[in-house]
């Protein structure tokens, strides 16, 4: 037991002795060894590239209806039949369903009645008006000949009065009637219940069904919902660094996992004009053409916007560059004389592994492998390369 612990400590031991010592050999230089000697490091370098790089951000987001409202009735009542089920296409006005329209058909049967009833009115007391107006005819004609007395004449007149008076009552009685009994008919039809929209006639499909036959519905309790996806929104959350980049008319890649070997082309319709504070983003819609409905409400999809577009950009891997004081660079490697030098640089875009660098123009190898261990002026050993002799490099030969 005691030789066990005796081991493990001196493993221990000599470990923190490893660690020490190559924190060392880094902080003299990257291979300067404890008597000043330069020791070449091992690298791995690539050529700079010239190529067109293509700013292009990739976003996460949901898909929905280009329109989406629901059906529902307008007055309460039983559900009699439903004519449509869940993906069944409907036109604008197909009939959706029907109520039972009993108590409906009822009232206006009873305001077609109530409106007979006020035209017959009409007719007697039209009859009695014609009756006055000869009476009162008679009595002026007899007051002319002094045969009937003011009394008389006044009495005719008040009569005659009182005739026109009911008679328009009862003109105003069957107006009103009539507006009873179009009410009722308009309440009858709210039992067959139509998909009814504007812009357009392309068909339309049902997405949700809310209800069965035989339930009993309030008014605006829905029934189904009506989705159009002959476009669709493809809805993306972008933060603060992107959204001066984004415009709307601006064309985006969509794809989806559901069909991975498949692209959608979309263009930016909407753009929020706030970003939340909760989560820093804003809300950005992309319009999506969706002619065979591929695209379904829900479904998870990635949108690519290009940003900007560079010719003959001076590129480098991506591994190259690296961080030495404080700032970023990459080590050009000399491969005749063996050495490398920091260049301090700037980068553009990043695509995959490949990085732009916009200042300064770069020509030659950079080092891709290696460079960890490496400070400017450091010398190096390439792959064909081998040492000829203590703190010297040679050439590396074919």
């Amino acid at each position: 037991m005691k030789k066990t612990v005796v081991v493990i400590i001196l493993l221990i031991v000599g470990l923190i002795v490893w660690l020490v010592k190559d924190k060392l050999i880094r902080e003299q230089g990257g291979g300067q060894s404890k008597q000043g000697q330069s020791t070449a490091v091992a690298v791995i370098v690539q050529p700079v590239r010239r190529e067109t790089v293509r700013d292009i951000r990739s976003f996460t987001g949901t898909v929905s209806p280009n329109s989406q409202f629901l059906v529902a009735p307008k007055v309460a009542g039983r559900l009699e039949r439903l004519l449509v089920n869940l993906g069944q296409e409907v036109k604008n006005g197909d009939l959706i369903a029907l109520l039972d329209n009993q108590e409906y058909s009822r009232q206006v049967e009873q305001a077609r009645a109530e409106l007979e009833v006020a035209k017959a009115n009409v007719s007697e007391f039209r009859s009695a008006l014609d009756i006055a107006a000869k009476e009162l005819e008679r009595v002026k004609e007899l007051r002319k000949q002094q045969v009937a007395s003011e009394s008389e004449m006044d009495q005719a007149d008040a009569r005659f009065s009182a005739s026109r008076a009911k008679y328009e009552v009862a003109l105003a009685q069957v107006k009103q009637r009539e507006a009873a009994l179009k009410a009722d008919e308009v309440r009858l039809s709210y039992t067959r219940i139509h998909a009814v929209w504007e812009n357009g006639n392309a068909t339309r499909v049902i997405g949700e069904r809310y209800v069965d036959e035989g339930a009993m519905l309030r008014a605006n309790d829905p029934i189904v919902s009506v989705l159009d996806l002959s476009a669709v929104i493809a809805a993306v959350f972008v933060i603060e660094l992107d959204y001066p980049h984004i415009q709307v008319g601006q064309s985006a890649v969509i794809t989806t996992d559901a069909f991975p070997s498949k692209t959608f082309p979309g263009k930016v319709v909407r753009k929020a004009p706030l970003i939340k504070e909760s989560s820093r983003q804003a809300r950005v819609e992309i319009e999506v053409a969706n002619p065979k409905n591929l695209l379904v409400p829900g479904m998870f999809v990635r949108a690519e916007l290009q940003f900007a577009t560079r010719e003959d950009a001076v590129v480098v891997p991506e591994s190259a560059i690296v961080r030495r004081n404080g700032r970023k660079g990459v080590f050009m490697a000399d491969v005749e004389m063996l050495k490398v030098r920091f260049v301090p640089v700037t980068v553009g875009i990043t695509i995959g592994e490949m990085a732009e660098i916009l200042d300064p123009i770069l020509e030659g190898q950079v080092v891709t492998l290696g460079q960890h261990l490496l400070n400017d002026g450091a010398d190096i050993i390439l792959p064909a390369a081998k040492p000829t002799g203590s703190g010297q490099s040679a050439k590396g030969r074919p």
